[in-house]
């Protein structure tokens, strides 16, 4: 497998696992709080999209610089690669807040 691919893959099971974990958690800590847990979860996955994103592609500005230094010289392949990275991740972080929704919707 590529190395391009399989960084991919690795950012949106981060991304995913960071949001699915940090909901059941939450919901756990809204159980010990008396306060309702699916609300909780909803909300929580919902806040913590952006945060997941992040710490899936490095947890800094890094891939930014990468977009923009490689953008003004021209060279689109690594710009291309990092926005891939964030497509990955934002799949993978959206995907778990969707999840969370889904189990605590008590819809079939």
């Amino acid at each position: 497998m590529s190395i391009f691919l399989s960084k991919a893959i690795l950012d949106f099971f981060i991304a995913f696992g960071i949001v699915l974990g940090g909901a059941m958690v939450g919901g756990v800590g809204a159980v010990l709080s008396m306060q309702p847990p699916t609300t909780t979860m909803v909300e929580i996955a919902g806040r913590i999209k952006i945060w997941a994103l992040a710490a899936a592609v490095g947890g800094t500005i890094d891939p930014m610089r990468v977009i923009e230094s490689n953008m003004v010289v021209g060279n689109l392949s690594p710009a291309l690669k990092q926005i891939l990275y964030l497509v990955f991740a934002f799949l993978g972080a959206h995907m778990g807040s969707e999840l969370v929704k889904w189990v605590c919707s008590g819809r079939n």
